[in-house]
């Protein structure tokens, strides 16, 4: 699956938004099912050692006991390359981290995907063309799953 325009599963429908580096994707309707980690934001910039991501996350951390608790950098096809654990909850604001991550060389477009300790992953990741900092937005299911190079931005 590739990135989408629609949700592929029961939740909000979002937009794929190809931005620069600085980049938040788009939902058409206010509501987000926020029970999953939404990543809502990516920046990227080469740095000493790999890349530095700065991730920005949306997830309803009050009211359940578990929490958005790690985001991480993925080749295509499911790889881990890189992994920010977060600690503690983070209330129900957007919130950003950010982590130098190695990205080899052939992997020019990766994924940043959010994870929580009830649903595991779900919610929306994102596309990353770590090269030019472009992205798109990508509604995911509870399972990872591989994408081509043609779904990169």
């Amino acid at each position: 699956m590739g990135p989408a325009t629609t949700a592929t599963k029961a939740g909000p429908a979002t937009t794929a938004t190809k931005t620069g580096p600085a980049t938040t994707a788009t939902t058409a309707t206010p509501a987000l099912d926020l029970r999953e980690a939404y990543v809502t934001g990516v920046t990227v910039a080469e740095a000493s050692g790999g890349y530095w991501f700065e991730v920005t996350l949306y997830h309803n951390d009050d009211g359940e006991e578990g929490y958005a608790n790690w985001w991480q950098v993925e080749r295509l096809d499911g790889e881990r390359l890189g992994r920010r654990d977060l600690a503690h909850p983070h209330s129900t604001d957007p919130f950003t981290r950010s982590a130098t991550v190695a990205v080899p060389e052939d992997a020019p477009c990766v994924v940043v995907r959010g994870h929580d300790q009830t649903h595991g992953y779900g919610g929306r990741a994102m596309l990353v063309d770590v090269g030019s900092g472009e992205t798109s937005a990508v509604d995911k299911g509870a399972e990872p799953e591989t994408f081509s190079s043609e779904d990169c931005p």
